[in-house]
């Protein structure tokens, strides 16, 4: 069983807002461990909505859409799922009743327009929905071939139907939630294309899988199991991560949100080392980064393009300097390290 999302709106192909709500859904699933294969955006044409859903019912099993359901003549996602699914759509008095209803606990008359929420497919669930007046529902295709769910665009009402109606009928229907257990293995100075190379063969798996994901100056290696629990899911991943780690090396300096400031301050706290820095580039982004890590107190000594000239010419601070990062050179743009420099596979 998998799941598709058609996020309904012209808006958003204008890109005058940011789809948030693909996010909601896609968290959603993965929480149960429904598997969402596709997504697609269409605008506010019946249509054009109609040959989407088509499409998704085609080769998905649950096609869940978000906006289209208000009462305004370009909300027709009612009539494009009624087309999809083959049914005629419907006007149901008493989904009339509710929405009069709810007008009236805002101390408001229902507006002529809004009699259009009340249309919905013939022989279609409804889903009641209290925090909001664009009633929801569940269709199933005439022809077997899947079910469409429709829910609100605004993000409010969204985000309690999909928690409080959507994702308890999605389970009973999957008989029981499972586990999706995501690891992220964190790389760095590194390219993707690097680490592809040297753990390509690996991203062939079906259960656990294994995917990248590109950031500046690092690539994550996501590992990603389903299981009926979190135990089994953890020994799925257990022996593909070893696998990952002993190939990448030293190239791994983290897992999940772990930065490389916080890894190396806690490094150097482990080993009581302060942390001396000359920084000529980067304006202070290295010592503000540690701050920000919580680590400020690791810097012994710093100076920036504006200063470095100056305090390089003071013997006393640049021995206080190299003493602090361990170095030995007598020359201050000839360092040498006392410690031996770690290597990695995945950079031969």
């Amino acid at each position: 069983m998998h799941a598709e999302i058609v996020m309904i709106g012209t808006e958003l192909l204008l890109g005058e807002i940011v789809d948030t709500n693909a996010n909601r859904f896609a968290k959603a699933l993965c929480e149960i461990g429904l598997d969402l294969y596709y997504k697609t955006t269409v605008g506010d044409n019946e249509t054009r909505i109609t040959e989407v859903l088509n499409l998704a019912l085609d080769r998905s099993d649950v096609i869940i859409t978000s906006g289209g359901i208000g009462p305004t003549v370009d909300d027709v996602t009612r009539q494009a799922v009624a087309n999809a699914t083959g049914r005629k759509l419907v006007y149901s008095t008493d989904l009339e009743a509710q929405i009069a209803a709810r007008f009236r606990s805002f101390g408001r008359k229902m507006a002529e327009n809004n009699k259009r929420q009340a249309y919905i497919p013939e022989g279609a669930l409804p889903l009641s929905n209290p925090v909001g007046t664009a009633p929801c529902y569940l269709s199933e295709d005439i022809r077997g071939r899947g079910v469409v769910i429709s829910l609100p665009g605004v993000p409010r009402e969204l985000e309690y139907m999909l928690s409080k109606k959507v994702i308890p009928l999605l389970v009973e229907r999957m008989g029981g939630a499972r586990v999706t257990q995501i690891r992220i293995l964190r790389t760095c100075a590194v390219g993707e294309s690097n680490v592809d190379r040297v753990i390509g063969d690996l991203m062939t798996a079906k259960n656990p899988t294994i995917g990248l994901a590109a950031h500046a100056g690092q690539t994550d290696v996501r590992i990603t199991a389903k299981a009926e629990t979190e135990a089994e899911a953890d020994t799925l991943i257990a022996p593909l991560e070893a696998e990952v780690r002993q190939r990448l090396g030293v190239a791994v300096y983290g897992v999940e949100k772990e930065t490389v400031p916080e890894v190396i301050g806690r490094l150097l706290s482990n080993k009581n080392l302060k942390l001396g820095v000359i920084d000529t580039l980067t304006g202070g982004l290295l010592t503000r980064d540690f701050s920000d890590a919580g680590f400020s107190d690791l810097i012994t000594a710093t100076c920036t393009p504006s200063t470095c000239r100056q305090h390089c010419k003071r013997p006393a601070w640049r021995l206080e300097l190299m003493r602090g990062m361990g170095i030995t050179a007598r020359l201050p743009w000839a360092w040498r390290s006392t410690s031996p420099r770690p290597t990695a596979s995945v950079l031969h």
